[in-house]
């Protein structure tokens, strides 16, 4: 074979794998945008739905619950079954619960659309990353990493934005449910490219899957959402107490199963590790804090200041350009400052709070007056996102790597559920006794209490970050 032959057979190799990757950004992208694009539509979905303080609670905490829950099951799945049949089977569901969502004429259907959405969507996302290892090589998941951090970073802060942008566009008058139709339209396309492209796998079927495990975690989740938002809607009811003493319950025997189980979905092991469990609780935290924060000002900014979706999204940018910014200075300091960026990034996150909470009573009405500190917050969290996870696995045995990485990606989404409808939750019940500022402060105090909780669970990470085989 000579090299003209040769260099024709690597092109088409290289044209092949950025084509898979292509095709696995895509149904990232995706999930990344829906797990936010509700932050911003929530109020204009329940005005036109009804449903009121609950429903804007269980759009962005829905997704996330069942996106959570089976997330490492769903890696399971393909391991077991093959990922191209996941991938595609993630794909089709998750388009057709975003035409649910998008034709949804009761808050109970979007509610339960949403559900889905996420629980395909758990199917459908660790496939991707499984299809990679396997069929790249080395010099080529170092490229397809270098494109894929950020491009869904992009799209994570785009998702507001765009949101915003649809709902004002109001294409064929149908105004919010445009940002769920146009998932048709990429799901289609996704799963068409998917189809073609993905190389097949037969699958394992020897792998096993903790199907009691599952069960227990679901319903301890979603006991203990659906307790704590039914609470904060109706005054705490002896109905409601009930509902979350039940998902306490079956935590504790979702523990007890992990300990028991052949193939759990938390490896026990993992939990002797001081660092990692550390890492972990952060994590709960930090993201709970993240995903609460950023709905409660995007409630504040159109509840309280009367702006419009498309004002409201606009007035979030700071928040994106601040990620943006310290995402850029981030690897630079990592190496001379280790765990300590994100204590820094604790820190700022606690001030652009503290600045925010000093304007509540002084901005008269200009949302604008926020942006240096919604850019400060933005920033702060910025230093903290990639670099929380790679603390965390810092000094975890290599065999259990896979097991580390799936539960922090299950916490991420989990605590983005339960912090949602935690610190909406009291926001809500303020409100009905005071001010919708007096219910913001409140708010508030419980955000920096979780803050801080965060910085002091810093000095038990590793020192040094994850290797590259991690």
């Amino acid at each position: 074979m000579d090299l003209k032959d040769q260099n024709k057979i690597d092109m088409k190799e290289n044209i092949r794998l950025w084509s898979i990757l292509t095709v696995v950004m895509v149904a990232d992208m995706l999930d990344m945008l829906d797990s936010t694009i509700t932050n911003i539509a929530a109020p204009v979905i329940s005005k036109t739905l009804g449903g009121g303080q609950e429903l804007m609670q269980w759009l962005g905490a829905g997704y996330a619950l069942t996106m959570g829950v089976l997330l490492v099951v769903g890696g399971r799945l393909g391991d077991k079954y093959g990922q191209r049949k996941l991938f595609l089977i993630g794909m089709a569901g998750f388009t057709l619960a975003s035409l649910a969502c998008g034709i949804a004429v009761s808050p109970e259907m979007i509610i339960v659309a949403r559900l889905v959405q996420g629980a395909f969507g758990a199917l459908l996302i660790p496939q991707g990353m499984a299809i990679m290892a396997a069929h790249f090589p080395r010099e080529m998941m170092t490229k397809a990493f270098s494109v894929f951090g950020p491009v869904l970073s992009i799209a994570t802060i785009c998702g507001p934005i765009l949101a915003g942008f649809l709902i004002r566009a109001d294409i064929f008058h149908s105004g919010w449910r445009s940002i769920f139709l146009i998932n048709i339209v990429i799901g289609t396309l996704g799963f068409i490219a998917a189809y073609k492209i993905l190389p097949k796998d037969a699958g394992n079927k020897e792998v096993t899957i903790d199907g009691i495990g599952s069960v227990l975690l679901g319903g301890m989740m979603l006991s203990l959402l659906y307790g704590i938002i039914d609470g904060s809607a109706n005054n705490w009811q002896t109905r409601s107490v009930l509902i979350v003493i039940t998902g306490i319950v079956l935590l504790l025997l979702f523990i007890w199963r992990q300990i028991k189980a052949v193939s759990p979905i938390i490896k026990p092991t993992l939990f002797k590790n001081r660092g990692f469990s550390a890492g972990l609780f952060l994590g709960f935290f930090f993201f709970g804090v993240v995903a609460g924060l950023t709905y409660l000002i995007s409630l504040f900014l159109q509840l309280g200041l009367g702006s419009t979706p498309f004002g409201a999204s606009m007035q979030m940018v700071p928040l994106s350009l601040g990620i943006i910014v310290s995402s850029i200075l981030t690897p630079p300091l990592i190496e001379k400052i280790g765990r300590n960026i994100i204590g820094i990034g604790l820190i700022i996150t606690l001030t652009g709070l503290g600045i925010m909470f000093y304007q509540l009573n002084l901005a008269a009405g200009n949302p604008w007056a926020f942006a240096p500190s919604i850019f400060l917050m933005g920033g702060g969290m910025g230093f903290c996102f990639g670099t929380l996870f790679d603390f965390t696995i810092g000094d975890i045995n290599p065999e259990e790597a896979g097991s580390a990485s799936g539960s922090l990606s299950a916490v991420q989404q989990l605590s983005s559920s339960i912090g949602a409808a935690v610190i909406t939750s009291v926001f809500f019940i303020a409100q009905r006794s005071a001010s919708i500022t007096s219910a913001m402060e409140r708010s508030f105090v419980v955000i920096a209490a979780a803050i801080i909780l965060c910085l002091a669970l810093v000095r038990l990470l590793p020192v040094k970050t994850g290797n590259a085989e991690h």
